[in-house]
């Protein structure tokens, strides 16, 4: 299916649901139960010729086929492992996660974070699976993927060596959704070297499909207190932790009780009257159950009883459950960091969170048409893709001091990167910048702002920076207006596909800008008379004989002249009346497209580079996607490079088509149904 083919069927698909949770996509077309099915039915163990006991599974470079590490591995099943395999003994807890010999401890912390969290856990770790009833050797799991939701389906078939897991395994050793975890999300990432190295983040995005943000506590938002309390009211999950600064630091505990290098989890935020003033508390879980802060407002500390009753009995719980009280300000200073995962609507079924609205965007960086790279690169960031999102509605709820305005987070993702690991690419260096969108442009749709407009105005915000990340995500406190996003990589020239999020308290109405219509420029050579003879129509060779005279004389054009076949083309796309010659109008058209070359040949270089070349597209007057921008590139040009007769060519297909477009579209609808042989017309 083709590229744009494809994306019209990813939007129906999207329309009717397909890529939520509770429909997720089938990863490689595999369905669980009709694969599970199957088996019982021939009393087989799946083996899962899409993921399969190989080397190339394990890894590419250090794990790859002729690397030491992998020498003795040997793929088991539980049931080869342990006589009683279990998949969840009772609740999932962090010590079915151990690590093992992968470099994935971002991904085992993200995991480890499920497990606080059963709603959460159960959308990516179906519950009903067993290695008793039913029992075929295979098990499914769901991860959210740029978008969409995806049902992954592995065998039971794990890697070992010595009879013991190579990588993630329980404490215990009889437990083992953690392990078929880490392999489904290996499958989908192509192999497990490729979890090795990652953020946190990654993985609770891709566990919840919510858009995360990390605070640095050394330097702190000044509303960072209320940005907790609301995100505690929507549901978000909070997770916070201490560096280490050396490996005998892991896990290491403080004298005050705080365990380093540990993901804790923030499960409260509540304010105390306090000898007369009001404090602020923040409430945080050690998923150990146990070992808990001894300092300041823990659970027998003097402070509670200088609170009211009504607050001593609503917040303090006096056993040793690994959750306790600390002040806010002495968690800014105990804590390194503090990471959110803000969840999307769907992900929320209990009534009582505040809920964001989300909006979404996928579009595509591509050399030569739209990979801009950021704004150090004038000339060209402009071409980047834009998008528009229009705040109208302030905060119900803003914080003290905290100027009226509309909070939102803008995520902005690059897709696949981990699974194309193997094939030597890595993560491009990304950010994006925010701009006011100007008054007069308001409310349109068909707009993309031009160099000189970017050259003359400052961002209203931008990402904190450009980094190799897979995602770069930021909270923004704006007024109410329109707002123009304008995501790159720092550098221009890089491809890659992504895929932009923006959550807001409000409603936001969220646009892709296309590119604009301008009049075609009317301007013509009073030459047609003469050079049209006796019967006032050029015909091909006629127009070959022209054309070509006129590029011999013209040292600024770059072509091997115009073939017959070429000028024969030409006149069968712009001939309306069927006579097989151009007349008057016609060759006006044409002549037209002529001069666009000459006068979008900034660098007078006989050829037209690709961005050169999308001025002029645009200033004849035709509306493309970025998607359209890429065909014409990759169909006319060479090295990136128009030559002259192509270039006229392509103009002259465009006019064609767009006139046969409006001449079918006789509602205005924007949209024509074509049957095969006129589909074959327009090809």
């Amino acid at each position: 299916m083709s590229g744009i083919a494809s994306k019209l069927q990813h939007f129906r698909d999207k329309s009717h649901g397909i890529g939520t949770n509770t429909y997720a996509l089938k990863y490689l077309n595999q369905d669980f139960e009709e694969l599970k099915r199957s088996c019982l039915e021939r009393g087989q163990l799946f083996e899962d010729d899409c993921f399969e006991p190989l080397p190339a599974s394990l890894g590419f470079n250090e794990l790859g086929p002729d690397s030491h590490k992998v020498r003795g591995v040997t793929w088991k099943r539980p049931s080869e492992l342990c006589s009683n395999p279990k998949f969840i003994s009772e609740n999932a807890t962090r010590t079915d996660i151990c690590q093992g010999a992968l470099g994935d401890c971002w991904l085992l912390a993200a995991i480890a974070s499920l497990t606080l969290n059963k709603q959460v856990l159960y959308r990516v770790v179906p519950h009903d699976q067993s290695f008793d009833e039913n029992y075929a050797g295979i098990f499914h799991f769901e991860f959210w993927q740029f978008g969409d939701w995806v049902d992954v389906v592995v065998d039971d078939r794990l890697p070992t060596r010595n009879g013991e897991l190579l990588f993630v395994h329980s404490e215990e050793g009889s437990e083992f959704w953690s392990a078929l975890l880490e392999k489904a999300y290996a499958k989908i990432n192509g192999c497990y070297e490729a979890l090795s190295g990652g953020s946190t983040i990654e993985g609770f995005e891709d566990f919840t499909g919510g858009i995360a943000e990390r605070h640095e506590l050394s330097r702190p938002d000044p509303h960072l207190f209320h940005i907790i309390r609301k995100a505690l009211s929507r549901g978000s999950l909070l997770g916070c932790s201490i560096d280490i600064t050396s490996a005998a630091d892991s896990e290491a505990i403080t004298h005050r009780k705080l365990v380093k290098g540990h993901a804790y989890s923030v499960t409260g935020a509540e304010q105390v009257e306090y000898d007369g003033e009001m404090v602020k508390l923040i409430r945080i879980r050690n998923p150990w159950g146990q070992v808990e802060w001894t300092g300041a407002w823990s659970d027998n500390s003097y402070e509670w009883r200088r609170v009211s009753s009504e607050d001593r009995e609503r917040l303090t719980n006096r056993s040793e459950d690994g959750e306790f009280w600390m002040s806010f300000s002495d968690f800014l200073r105990e804590y390194s960091r503090l990471e959110i995962c803000n969840l999307t609507p769907d992900a929320l079924t209990d009534d009582e969170y505040q809920k964001w609205a989300e909006t979404e965007f996928e579009e595509t960086w591509r050399r030569g048409v739209s990979a801009g790279g950021c704004r150090n690169y004038p000339s060209s960031f402009w071409t980047n893709p834009q998008f528009v999102i229009k705040l109208d509605e302030v905060d119900d709820d803003p914080d003290d001091g905290e100027e009226e305005g509309c909070t939102f987070i803008v995520g902005l993702m690059q897709k696949n990167k981990r699974l194309r690991r193997k094939l030597g690419e890595d993560m491009e260096t990304i950010g994006f910048a925010i701009y006011d969108l100007p008054e007069e442009y308001s409310g349109q749709k068909n707009v993309h702002l031009k160099k000189n407009f970017f050259l003359r105005n400052r961002s209203a915000a931008r990402s904190e920076t450009f980094i190799n990340l897979r995602e770069v995500s930021n909270r923004f406190h704006l007024p109410p207006g329109e707002y123009l996003i304008v995501p790159s990589t720092f550098e221009p020239g890089k491809n890659g596909d992504f895929y932009v999020r923006v959550f807001s308290e409000k409603q936001a109405d969220f646009q892709y800008i296309n590119i604009d219509e301008d009049d075609i420029c009317d301007k013509f050579k009073r030459l047609f008379g003469y050079l049209a003879g006796d019967d006032v129509e050029i015909s091909a060779f006629e127009l070959e004989k022209i054309l070509n005279k006129v590029v011999a004389k013209r040292d600024d054009i770059k072509t091997d002249g115009f073939s017959l076949t070429t000028c024969r083309n030409m006149v069968n796309l712009l001939d309306t009346n069927g006579s097989g010659k151009l007349g008057l109008v016609e060759f006006k058209i044409l002549w037209t497209k002529i001069e666009k070359f000459l006068s979008k040949d900034v660098d007078q270089s006989g050829c037209m580079s690709s961005i050169e070349m999308r001025v002029a597209v645009e200033e004849a007057g035709f509306s493309l996607n970025n998607a359209l921008h890429q065909i014409i590139v990759a169909r006319y040009s060479e090295q990136l490079s128009i030559d002259f007769d192509n270039f006229v060519c392509c103009l002259v297909r465009l006019e064609t088509l767009f006139n046969v477009f409006k001449e079918m579209d006789k509602e205005g609808s924007g949209v024509i149904e074509l049957n095969f042989f006129e589909v074959k017309a327009f090809d």
